[in-house]
């Protein structure tokens, strides 16, 4: 099974950008993307309903040119669930998740935070633990589970330029890299990409769009999140930079799961 995410930054301009024909060519079975900004019913353009792609989306109750997160998957799923039971997140459409039959996979969205408007970063943690929660609550279930999203923060200082200054800045905190680990060390979830690259430098997010891209100063803000016992099912992972359809690159991840 083959896995793509992307935060698109705008599903509308991912589309200028040639995404979708670059993922017809990848032929995943499942791609989750993120912050589509994009009230569903103004998608109107076939080139958002590729064939052979079942299509679902969740956007923002409260402002649906903001946040939203979809789904696109091969096989139908058994059932789609949206939303995690918390305000922070079901109000803004920032998880959808599809059930089948060996898997179930869900696309979430982290908000951005600040580090000059507190308000700001107050709902970012509140989503976070409402996130964490979930995955708690996850944990106990008897099926597998893959979460593909932007958690819009890096987990170590090889996941970040500048790391030492970056400490400073939303994105890099101790509170939130505290969060991170908890999800992989406490909770057992796998970081699907670190199973297979362990390199420095394997960045998603790029500020400053041409500037940082060039030199290369980023962070790797955007996950595969995996229960334990998909840890041995992970067969590669790569982060696609062949070409820019927004300010994040698409992660792919290959899992042996029919």
């Amino acid at each position: 099974m083959k896995v793509i995410s992307l935060n698109v930054n705008g599903i509308r301009q991912a589309a200028e950008r040639g995404f979708f024909e670059w993922m017809v060519r990848q032929d995943p079975d499942v791609v989750c993307l993120q912050d589509i900004q994009a009230d569903e019913r103004t998608l109107n353009d076939s080139v958002f309903f590729p064939p052979g792609y079942n299509t679902y989306f969740f956007d923002s109750m409260e402002n649906p040119e903001q946040a939203g997160v979809a789904i696109y998957c091969k096989t139908m799923p058994k059932a789609i669930m949206t939303g995690m039971g918390f305000p922070e997140c079901d109000f803004e459409g920032r998880f959808i998740q599809a059930d089948f039959d060996k898997v179930s996979i869900g696309a979430f969205l982290t908000p951005h935070g600040s580090n000059h408007e507190e308000t700001l970063q107050e709902h970012k943690y509140r989503f976070m633990e409402g996130f964490k929660n979930h995955l708690i609550k996850t944990r106990r279930k008897r099926r597998e589970f893959i979460f593909c999203g932007t958690a819009n923060v890096a987990r170590s200082p090889i996941d970040v330029s500048s790391w030492f200054v970056n400490q400073r800045n939303s994105g890099f905190l101790p509170e939130e890299r505290k969060w991170i680990n908890e999800i992989f060390n406490e909770l057992e979830y796998i970081d699907a990409f670190r199973q297979v690259n362990k390199q420095d430098k394997q960045y998603t997010w790029w500020p400053d769009y041409e500037r940082a891209w060039k030199l290369d100063e980023g962070g790797r803000l955007d996950y595969q999140i995996t229960t334990p016992g998909i840890k041995n099912l992970i067969q590669g992972g790569t982060i696609y930079k062949g070409q820019r359809f927004s300010d994040h690159a698409p992660l792919i991840m290959e899992y042996n799961i029919d």
